[in-house]
């Protein structure tokens, strides 16, 4: 054990550390607030002020969270060196309370929290050094760190680490895309913070997914007001397809003489056809008749149209990475499986090209521009593209950026699709998107001039099935990957006089060997390389 002088050095220089950023963000913010200068336009120079102000505050908790972290984090380090070994598990857990209740009264608040601020700073300071050093640099908020606790919870510590790494170092081999870790709002962080941790947790998503729908239900909550709440845990491909189905009906009442908004439109369209089902409608031997006898006559429902990415490899069942559900997230690559080769028409799958993940093509049974663009245009962006709007791409209008009376054309890098309200704010006030391109969606200029990026998808290259493929008389020898970026490729694993396993690719691809190059009709909307690739999967 450390003696009390080494303990207390090494403690005081942690602290120090931490009290010395605390000490920082004071002095920042006292120089924002009076920085001796005599503006040309004061009250907007005051309003900038507020807003720096506003930003260096946020640092300022943020740093302070990261002292408190370390306090706690070392009281309770301390407490424990302090107390004779436990004779018993029944002791060592009474010892545990007291040093809970003891930050408890400390700190004004209850057990539970105290305890939860235990868990999270000894999570910190021993297993996530890069959160604790981004918190205490003030470049993540408290809320981020505790979804980064929270997400690499249960993982391996190399897990644990490589969630972390990419998210908040830059230099990882597939750091994150887009704006930084700290410049998304918590809750768009622990989207992409549970995406990356469902593509790399080391069991895999079937797995979980078998455990977890054994669990489905639907719950029953009161509240206040007469008012109660009615949730259904469910398989992620059913309750997405509930909640599509239910929000293109609620859109196809909206009108200039309908007073409600669309959350209530929502709710009333779920009431109607739970509560119409199951009595008149049933057949003559107790099953439920069709799914359209469900409906009021004043309640149309538009079919919805929802968007599976799916890397091909997982398709065809040579790998058993995620397939991404739009709005939701991973889902077992078996769900897509079932969804694409059982015809679910309204459900669009998406190729990934095998390099790096990025969309090749969409599925379509129209060759209509203006829907496949609009399809394109969903999967970049994911959701509206305004900063921290959860809003999914169902429910958002196609915009150009730049006004087709300004010169704007009808393009990928010209368009984005924000949510109604967002919508609005364009064309009322002084907000405008950037400019976007064929994989960025723009992001936004405020009227104070600052920028704020929008977040980008988070593309990963999939995963090649090793000798899987070798082995299958479907594929022969297999496709090997494309070359990494900078490096030349081996003419041997490609026979000139045999036909390329890339039947189409684009043209941009430098490093595809000429007799794998394929016409392809532009960047854009790339063919399908595997335009039958659903029949294998039904196969």
């Amino acid at each position: 054990m450390k003696s009390g002088a080494a303990w207390s050095t090494e403690i005081s220089a942690e602290i120090r550390e931490a009290l010395a950023a605390v000490t920082a963000s004071v002095a920042a913010l006292a120089a924002v607030v009076d920085d001796g200068v005599e503006p040309a336009d004061p009250l907007r120079s005051l309003a900038d002020s507020y807003l720096d102000a506003l930003a260096e505050t946020a640092r300022g908790e943020a740093r302070m969270a990261a002292l408190k972290v370390r306090l706690t984090a070392e009281y309770t380090r301390a407490a424990g060196a302090l107390a004779s070994p436990a004779g018993s598990p029944q002791e060592c857990t009474a010892r545990e309370m007291s040093t809970v209740a003891e930050l408890a009264c400390a700190l004004t608040v209850s057990e539970r929290a105290a305890g939860a601020l235990i868990s999270d700073a000894l999570a910190l300071t021993s297993s996530l050094p890069l959160a604790l050093e981004a918190l205490q640099s003030g470049t993540i908020s408290w809320q981020h760190a505790r979804i980064m606790v929270d997400e690499t919870a249960n993982l391996e510590p190399a897990g644990a680490a490589a969630l972390e790494a990419h998210f908040l170092d830059p230099d990882a081999p597939q750091p994150a895309r887009g704006c930084a870790a700290g410049e998304l709002v918590p809750g768009r962080f622990r989207a992409k913070a549970r995406t990356w941790r469902e593509r790399h947790h080391p069991v895999s998503i079937e797995t979980r997914h078998t455990k977890s729908s054994a669990e489905r239900r639907v719950e029953y909550c009161p509240d206040r007001d007469g008012m109660a709440w009615l949730s259904a845990y469910l398989p992620a491909d059913t309750a997405a397809g509930i909640w599509d189905r239910i929000t293109a009906a609620a859109r196809a009442q909206q009108g200039p003489t309908e007073p409600r908004t669309l959350p209530q439109l929502r709710a009333d369209t779920a009431a109607t056809w739970l509560l119409t089902t199951g009595t008149a409608n049933d057949d003559a031997d107790g099953a439920p008749g069709h799914a359209g006898a469900w409906l009021t006559a004043d309640v149309p429902v538009p079919r919805a149209q929802v968007l599976i990415t799916v890397p091909v490899m997982a398709l065809l069942g040579a790998t058993d990475e995620p397939a991404v559900l739009d709005g939701h997230g991973p889902i077992p690559p078996s769900i897509a499986r079932r969804l694409i080769s059982d015809g679910a028409d309204s459900f669009h799958r998406v190729l990934t090209d095998p390099r790096d993940g990025a969309p090749l093509e969409i599925g379509r049974t129209s060759y209509r521009v203006p829907k496949a663009l609009r399809q394109w245009l969903r999967l970049r962006d994911g959701k509206c593209p305004f900063p921290g709007c959860h809003n999914a791409s169902l429910d958002n209008d196609a915009d150009h950026l730049l006004a087709w009376a300004d010169g704007g054309t009808t393009g990928i890098t010209n368009l984005g699709q924000p949510c109604r309200k967002h919508h609005r704010l364009k064309h009322t006030t002084a907000w405008t998107p950037t400019p976007a391109t064929k994989n960025h969606p723009p992001g936004w200029t405020s009227p104070t001039g600052r920028t704020y990026p929008s977040e980008h998808q988070d593309w990963e290259p999939p995963h090649w099935p090793g000798t899987t493929l070798a082995a299958d008389p479907l594929f022969g020898s297999g496709p090997p990957p494309h070359p990494a970026p900078g490096v030349e490729p081996d003419p041997s694993l490609h026979d000139p006089d045999e036909p390329c396993p890339y039947p189409e690719v684009p043209d941009d691809a430098d490093q595809v060997p000429d007799q794998c190059r394929g016409p392809g009709p532009g960047p854009d909307l790339p063919p399908d390389p595997f335009p039958d690739w659903h029949l294998c999967a039904a196969a």
